[in-house]
């Protein structure tokens, strides 16, 4: 009895020892040999890897996300982004980028202004060049950006906007029209632009000055 007592003693020590060996060897070869980035445009894939470069050699199944958003939220164009990890020795990183509208001009400082309201770095790149530029500030345009959204004006047809010191704008269409809008209630004079550009007789006018209250001027 004792002998057979020891005997399965000692097989279970011998199959324990395996268990926990193999287990140890599997977790330690499983490393991460690739990091693939995916639907980036902006951004370079170099920058993201370099910066990510820490998981290789990590087993993914211990890979904390945590880590990856604190430094991938620091990149100025990444909106969002998606982290699968494929079995047994990749990564990949989905990238959602910020889409810039207007371009903000402050002085001499250059800003993007994106859809979700963050100022990014100016980049000099060829599918922004055609972005209305906006010489004032980010606070004013706010402002003014949700007059015309609720104008529904689309934000593609300027070409520029004009912050005057007196608080007053001046907005540029692509159609080289000018409009001078008046320090207060411009509200209603984008609604008459609006509705006046439509109408072919009105297409031969370069400039639209509201600035006289109860006014508009032709030219």
């Amino acid at each position: 009895m004792n002998k057979r007592l020891y005997v399965a003693i000692f097989l279970l020590l011998i199959l324990t020892t395996y268990s926990v060996q193999h287990k140890f060897n599997f977790n330690h070869e499983i490393k991460i040999k690739k990091i693939i980035i995916a639907n980036n445009k902006i951004v370079q894939e170099k920058r993201i890897i370099r910066d990510l470069s820490f998981l290789y050699e990590k087993n993914p199944a211990f890979i904390s996300t945590n880590k990856i958003q604190e430094i991938l939220t620091k990149i100025d164009f990444i909106e969002s982004f998606e982290i699968k990890k494929i079995y047994p020795d990749k990564i990949k990183i989905k990238i959602f980028e910020k889409k810039p509208i207007v371009i903000i001009q402050n002085k001499k400082e250059k800003k993007y202004y994106t859809s979700s309201g963050d100022l990014v770095d100016f980049l000099d790149l060829n599918e922004f060049k055609n972005l209305p530029i906006v010489f004032g500030d980010k606070k004013n345009f706010e402002i003014f950006y949700e007059i015309l959204k609720n104008l529904k004006f689309p934000i593609n047809e300027i070409k520029a906007l004009y912050l005057f010191e007196t608080r007053r704008w001046d907005l540029i269409t692509f159609d080289d029209q000018i409009v001078k809008l008046p320090i207060n209630n411009f509200e209603s004079s984008l609604k008459n632009f609006i509705e006046l550009r439509e109408k072919l007789s009105f297409s031969k006018y370069k400039t639209f000055d509201y600035r006289i209250n109860g006014q508009l001027i032709l030219k």
